[in-house]
């Protein structure tokens, strides 16, 4: 599995914060938590960290994932009844401008919270 070790400590952060603050609350809280809780795990964090889409060497778009856990692995928050196409769509938008090949989308909303994983090859 693509970053066996990382992917564990992402999740362990996943669910301690999900754990800790349960479900029903806005994205922001949740957003905010799992940075603090990549963080204690040892990770560093990309906050909202920027990339810039560019079409002949000129920016033409820019997207903004909500944590980059060490440089490989985009992480992106919701907080919505289900997850669908259009979350699995920006996750795959994510990596292919950055350049990161993991990435999951994670859903705070539902009793049990829920995650898609994503690996981006080639």
């Amino acid at each position: 599995m693509l970053y066996e070790e990382l992917s564990k400590t992402v999740l362990d952060g996943v669910f301690s914060v999900h754990r800790e603050l349960g479900p029903g609350l806005l994205e922001q809280p949740y957003h905010n938590a799992l940075y603090m809780a990549f963080r204690e795990l040892g990770c560093t964090v990309g906050y909202e960290q920027q990339f810039e889409v560019l079409f002949r060497g000129e920016v033409v778009g820019e997207y903004y994932a909500d944590l980059v856990v060490n440089g490989c692995i985009v992480v992106e928050v919701k907080a919505v009844a289900a997850l669908n196409e259009q979350h699995e769509a920006q996750l795959l938008n994510y990596l292919r401008i950055s350049g990161c090949s993991l990435g999951y989308v994670v859903n705070f909303a539902p009793r049990r919270v829920e995650f898609m994983r994503r690996v981006l090859s080639g």
